[in-house]
This record gives structure tokens, sequence and C-alpha cells, in this order.
């Protein structure tokens, strides 16, 4: 029986029994930590075939101690954390699943703007401790939105606004402009975008900052902003200053540089508990989306195993 270390938490943990379903295929699912310490993991590597990784590291260390691996199969769609080159050396694919949580994600921001447009936790931190008093909101519906990346995710929540009514507008160098139009959205640069919109949401991928102090002072006055994406997408300590002179007037998301070591962030210190909600990286953490995530990875390394090709490779070239 083959060996597949499974090191993401939540893999087969949805409706359906993944783990059944590789060993009727004539594998072992091995539990690995997700943090991918190395020292933990290379027993585990030595005899594993395939290798289904959460969000931990996976470098050439990690690659060289399994000599059989013939497949690394991440479980979500980020790759950044993967040295895909390094396995293209060893000649190990890599596969992602994309599109998989796409939907439990552009559901999530839509909720983080309702609840930063209508101050949604903060009413209830204050109802609890006593205080009915009402601060006034915005509907969701009036709002110029600018969604920043439009791929799968982004995409999402342009269907899901218009729902409201809102006036949609989206900034993405990959796409042409006729087709974001043609998936109902106003095509605008990014710049453009930060300055005519009333609240923005982020669906870029990592390794860039797009929100900075100079961006930030070009916004409206009492723009939101939600990031649902990566953490280094914005520079906490600008959106902390923006937040206290009233440029920005909510700033939500699903993530924070550190993420669990954060709570050192400028974004978290008492002053702005009214003003900033932050949830503990769950905008995937569907059962739905579990098992999206879950089939496509397995998929994969299955396909791989019995000689096939994988249908959702990533590649270090462009």
């Amino acid at each position: 029986m083959g060996v597949i270390l499974a090191t993401s938490r939540s893999f087969s943990d949805g409706d359906l029994d993944l783990v059944a379903r590789a060993e009727a295929a004539g594998h072992e699912i091995v539990r690995g930590p997700a943090h991918h310490d190395l020292a933990d993991l290379v027993p585990l590597l030595a005899s594993a075939e395939g290798w289904i990784a959460g969000t931990g590291p996976v470098t050439d260390e990690h690659l060289a101690a399994a000599p059989h691996l013939r497949i690394v199969a991440r479980y979500g769609v980020g790759t950044e954390a993967v040295d895909i080159a390094a396995a293209e050396r060893r000649g190990i694919p890599v596969t992602n699943t994309p599109g998989a949580n796409a939907d439990a994600v552009a559901d999530h921001a839509v909720g983080l703007m309702l609840a930063a447009l209508r101050f949604i936790p903060d009413g209830d931190r204050r109802v609890r401790n006593g205080d009915w008093s009402v601060r006034r909101g915005r509907e969701l519906g009036a709002a110029t939105v600018g969604i920043v990346g439009f791929g799968r995710i982004g995409q999402g929540v342009a269907r899901r606004l218009g729902g409201f009514g809102c006036t949609v507008l989206a900034a993405d160098p990959f796409l042409p402009a006729d087709r974001i139009a043609e998936l109902g959205a106003t095509p605008v640069d990014l710049d453009e975008l930060f300055r005519a919109a009333d609240l923005i949401t982020l669906h870029a991928p990592g390794g860039q900052t797009l929100v900075d102090a100079a961006r930030l002072e070009g916004i409206r006055p009492g723009t939101v902003i939600v990031n649902t994406a990566r953490p280094d997408l914005v520079d906490e300590g600008a959106l902390a200053a923006a937040l206290r002179d009233g440029r920005l007037s909510a700033y939500a998301a699903d993530t924070l540089a550190g993420d669990t070591a954060a709570s050192a962030s400028p974004l978290l210190t008492a002053d702005l508990a009214d003003r900033v909600t932050v949830t503990p990286h769950l905008g995937a953490q569907t059962t739905q989306a579990v098992d999206n995530m879950g089939s496509l990875s397995l998929d994969d390394v299955l396909s791989v195993l019995t000689g096939g090709a994988p249908a959702h490779l990533v590649s270090s070239r462009p």
C-alpha cells in the first residue's frame, strides 16, 4: 500500500470521506503537522509517494528527505510557500486546487463588507456591555466597490454584489478591459480605483504591497478596505494611521502579517477595535470548500500514482 502524506488540517474533514477513497485505491493516508517542521516530517517523508501539502513551507530540504515522492499537491491555491523550481529539478510535479474555495472566500468578503459598513462586530460587543446606542452605517448597494484582482474570487464577489445594486470597478493587469466589462465590472487602473471607490476589496496574489501610505493619501474620506487575500498586500502601519485620521473608516480582513503571531499588529490596538474586524483565516473554511480542495488534490495525487498526468499542474515558469 502506497503512502500519501496529508499535512492539511482539514483534509477529508468535510462531508466526503477522502481517506476511504484513497484506501479503496490502494493507498494509506498518513497525517503530518501543518507547520511542516522538517524535523517532524523527515520520518513521514521517507516513505511518502504523494504529499497533500498544507500552507507550511515545502523546501528543497523537504524534497530531499522524500526519495519516493512523486507529486506535491498543494491543498489550496497559493503556492508561494512551495519551492516549485526545486521540485521541477527533481522531476516532482506540483499542483494546486484552483477555484475550489472561490465561492467560500467570495461569500466571506461580502460578509466582511457588511460587517464593516454596518458596524456589526462593534454593535455586538457594545450590546454585551449594556450599550444599546446606535451607530449609523451605510448600505452596500449605495457603494462604489473596487475589486483589486479579478480572478475567480474577484469575479465571484462581483456576481454577489450585482444583487445589492453596487457600482463595481475592477483592476487586474492580467485581464483585458473588454473581458472585465463582459464579467460585469467597469475596468479601471489601480490608482483610479483607489481614488474612486467607497469600498475596496483585495483579491490579488501576494508578494506585493498595494495599499501603502502613498496610495492611502488619495482615497475618499471614509473608505472601507476588505482583505481576504494576503497580508503583505497592505502596509498595516499605514492602515492604522489612516484609520486614526479618518481617511479610512474601517478595515476588515481574514489575515494579518504573522497570522497567529500577529498580536503585535498595529491594527489590533484597543483604540481601533471599533473600526477593525479580523477573522482567523476562515474564508475558505466551509464544508463545500474543504470537500472541493480535498477532492482536487487527491484526484491529482491518484492520477500521478497510477501513471497519469495531474490536471492542475503549477509551473515555476511564467
